[in-house]
């Protein structure tokens, strides 16, 4: 799930990086995700001529003395702290010693220390499959002059909203603006016409390198490429205000939380980290995340330094639970078994050389999915049928939602089986991938919230899931049609490895 959106989080190939699918033009598109071992050689995690590598340094306590202690540790062994959070004990610094890591592990006070890339620091994953399929101008104005009465200009292409009652929710409670969903993503376009009136600028910032920028602007897309978290942005809460489209929460605030390094779109642990511990200080509810971190798409938890990379992104994101704060995550666009006995990954690490290697997925985690109290999504096409691209597993799986699907075509004007919504510089654009699944959740968890505010995150999770319908495992799954069964459902009719406990519902949030 983490690299450029185009070619990293695809369902068909197996590279690395976000969890979403788009689709350029008005034509068809695909695309692939990811996957990474245990018993591969060992990546050199070295830096040359002086370059720094960026490092986790988890302290085996909270309290001050500990922390400090461990501060002048990492200052003696001749690195540089970053940034401190004290509140879960996690310190980023930078290191030019290939050693750092190790002898930081040899401290009094340190539980866990590892290098969060293996590429030297360059300066400042998604889950989509294919390229953006934007919306011509001719048809903009087309679907314009033909909606009158109610709904948006492009209200008719948004297949996904219906499947989910949303449409009709929002027609009962649209959601409360007290509620923030926060988009931990490549950045959010605020001033797209649709996202503008929602936007909360106030619990944005820019999070890359792992300290929180909060100038103004810090947290919008590098260019209109970075495009994948203004489009998430538009599916959670483009307002109902008589342009383009609409969110499945359109009154909720949203904010955008910048992850994504410049060039590479690479969602490394220490901004991913620093997104999560914001998020949960400024009072966010609600975090949406479509990507995977970099560099692995499945972090081990018995190598040292991707097992220090869990533990911290676990220590940021219960902090962030504890604060208020529920997670949602895409499954991933792999159409990898997440409950299997072993996954083959090919695609990490993404920064330098891709090593093959196997996974046991029970041990080596794709985060931040995987990581516990995140609500994990599966997506879907207009048949309720599992996308094509779209990872799954039995007890992994929670819920599933719209994510688009170029196999299965949907009765709309355009006949296009992905995800509308809206893109940098006042466009639109059809996408598909777990990437587009999950902020349909994420809309739907807002809902929720606005409807009970004082359900907490695991309070909300179980609604999620109690007010979800399961399609069942189908009898056969051939999605495209050529007589070879591409994935295998298990489970039962209320929990399977397709859709966890089903496709979320909008109208009973609300009801």
């Amino acid at each position: 799930m983490a690299s450029r959106p185009s070619s990293r989080r695809r369902a068909v190939a197996v590279p690395v990086g976000l969890a979403l699918t788009a689709s350029l033009a008005l034509l068809p598109g695909v695309g692939t995700a990811l996957a990474q071992e245990a018993d591969a050689p060992a990546v050199t995690r070295t830096a040359e001529d002086g370059e720094k590598l960026s490092y986790v340094v988890n302290t085996s306590s909270t309290h001050p003395g500990t922390v400090n202690r461990v501060r002048k540790e990492i200052a003696r062994a001749g690195g540089t702290v970053v940034v401190t959070h004290r509140k879960i004990g996690v310190i980023v610094a930078h290191s030019a010693d290939p050693g750092f890591a190790e002898r930081m592990r040899q401290v009094r006070g340190v539980e866990s220390a590892g290098a969060t890339r293996t590429a030297p620091l360059r300066t400042a994953g998604t889950t989509e499959v294919g390229a953006p399929q934007y919306v011509a101008e001719k048809a903009r104005a087309s679907a314009t002059a033909d909606t009158a009465a109610e709904g948006e200009p492009l209200e008719a292409d948004l297949w996904g909203l219906r499947a989910i009652r949303a449409d009709e929710a929002a027609k009962i409670n649209p959601g409360s603006d007290r509620v923030t969903v926060a988009v931990i993503d490549t950045g959010v376009d605020d001033t797209h016409p649709d996202l503008a009136p929602n936007f909360s600028a106030g619990q944005s910032a820019n999070c890359v390198g792992g300290v929180a920028d909060t100038s103004e602007g810090a947290w919008r897309p590098y260019t209109d490429g970075d495009y994948h978290g203004t489009h998430v942005a538009g599916t959670i809460a483009a307002a109902r205000n008589g342009v383009g489209v609409a969110g499945v929460a359109p009154g909720v605030k949203v904010a955008s939380i910048k992850v994504s390094e410049p060039d590479t779109s690479l969602f490394y642990p220490e901004a991913v980290i620093c997104a999560f511990v914001f998020a949960a200080d400024k009072g966010v509810e609600i975090t949406n995340n479509s990507y995977y971190v970099d560099p692995y798409l499945y972090n081990c938890k018995d190598d040292a330094d991707q097992g220090a990379v869990v533990e911290a992104l676990d220590r940021a994101a219960r902090y962030a639970e504890r604060k208020g704060t529920l997670h949602i995550a895409s499954a991933g666009n792999s159409n990898h078994d997440l409950a299997s006995d072993e996954i083959l990954d090919a695609s990490s690490p993404n920064d330098t050389t891709p090593v093959e290697r196997t996974v046991d997925p029970s041990e080596c985690l794709n985060l931040p999915t995987q990581l516990p109290g995140v609500v994990t999504v599966t997506a879907t096409g207009v048949q309720d049928l599992k996308s094509y691209y779209s990872s799954y597993g039995h007890r992994v799986a929670d819920v599933a939602a719209p994510g688009g699907d170029r196999y299965q075509i949907p009765d709309t004007p355009s006949g296009n089986g992905r995800i509308l919504s809206t893109m940098p510089n006042d466009s639109y654009a059809f996408l598909q991938g777990t990437s587009m699944a999950s902020p349909h959740v994420a809309g739907v968890a807002a809902l929720l919230k606005s409807e009970h505010p004082w359900a907490s995150p695991a309070m909300i999770q179980l609604m999620l899931k109690a007010q979800a319908d399961n399609p069942g495992c189908p009898e056969t799954y051939d999605p495209d049609g050529n007589g070879v069964e591409d994935s295998t459902c298990e489970g039962g009719r209320n929990v399977n490895g397709f859709y966890g406990h089903g496709i979320v519902d909008a109208l009973d949030a609300v009801k």
